[in-house]
């Protein structure tokens, strides 16, 4: 039995808590707070994950470190950098594998399925941050001071999960209401179960050879957001979902009193067109299948109603 230390108990670090757990690993999950699932075999710690020294202390003979911590998406610039030194500096001190949870912001705007032999080519500010936090570990992974990769998914599915799906579409159809989203909704668009990537990061830890390099989460067949509200509405037994565009000034008007809301203004190419994630190398690797689509939603749906 070997020590997994997760720092974040969002909806990826619960789900790979639980994973670990089930497999009789000993876990320790760090958030600021002490929170997370109450699950026989994980331990919940109170402590400042962007202190170093603190972290290290937390990480000393662990197999492997999980990087599932979000910071607020507005201080992503100033909270990130802190987090993502602290995390090296606990894997070159403890030895243990750092794995990340990340996320497809550092390709930009792209046309076709998105690839892991994508170059980093931010159009965001918070993918500037993404692909420099990456490119540090990485090269402390070439410089032979740690070992590390990274898991990147699109938008998820599940419990808890957080997207422009999940906070604006979803609770509308499920009240037979009508929904608004910033977003084409006809593109094809590719969505992530939050499972998969706890799957996907415990089998890339356990693998020395997955080192050094980025994996895509296996990920269902892109679905458009009018196809996933329509299926949502179908698998709840909810009214037909009726979902409309909403115009990008309504969103710069509701970025003016929701810092979230002026978030998302520089992720809208993400929504008003095509965005699809080419997972095959990831499924042919370690032989991890997507959940379906309609498995994902019945969990994310029974979710939102539990709240």
């Amino acid at each position: 039995m070997a020590l997994h230390v997760i720092v974040g108990a969002g909806p990826v670090g619960s789900a790979t808590a639980r994973l670990l757990a089930g497999r009789g690993e000993e876990v320790r999950l760090i958030t600021r707070r002490g929170g997370g699932p109450s699950v026989e075999g994980v331990q919940l710690v109170a402590a400042d994950a962007t202190d170093a020294a603190t972290l290290a202390r937390h990480a000393s003979g662990a197999a492997a470190l999980y990087s599932c911590a979000g910071p607020a998406y507005h201080r992503w610039p100033t909270d990130w950098p802190p987090l993502g030194a602290a995390l090296l500096h606990a894997a070159g001190s403890s030895g243990a594998v750092l794995v990340t949870t990340g996320n497809l912001y550092a390709y930009g705007a792209v046309d076709g399925p998105m690839t892991e032999q994508l170059p980093a080519r931010p159009n965001s500010v918070k993918g500037e941050v993404r692909a420099k936090l990456w490119a540090d570990q990485l090269a402390a992974h070439e410089a032979g001071r740690i070992r590390t990769a990274e898991v990147r998914g699109s938008d998820y599915l599940g419990a808890g999960t957080l997207s422009a799906f999940t906070a604006l579409v979803l609770p509308k159809v499920l009240a037979g209401k009508r929904a608004s989203a910033p977003a084409a909704l006809d593109a094809p668009h590719s969505w992530t179960y939050v499972g998969d990537v706890a799957r996907t990061l415990v089998a890339v830890a356990a693998d020395e050879g997955a080192s050094g390099r980025a994996w895509h989460v296996p990920t269902a067949p892109p679905m458009s957001l009018r196809r996933l509200a329509t299926r949502a509405a179908e698998l709840a037994g909810a009214p037909a979902a009726r979902v409309t565009t909403m115009p990008s000034i309504a969103l710069r008007l509701a970025g003016l009193f929701d810092p979230a809301a002026r978030e998302m203004m520089e992720m809208q190419y993400q929504l008003r067109g095509p965005f699809v994630l080419d997972s095959s190398a990831a499924t042919e690797a370690f032989g991890i299948k997507p959940t379906p689509t309609d498995d994902a939603l019945r969990e994310t749906i029974a979710s939102l109603r539990e709240s």
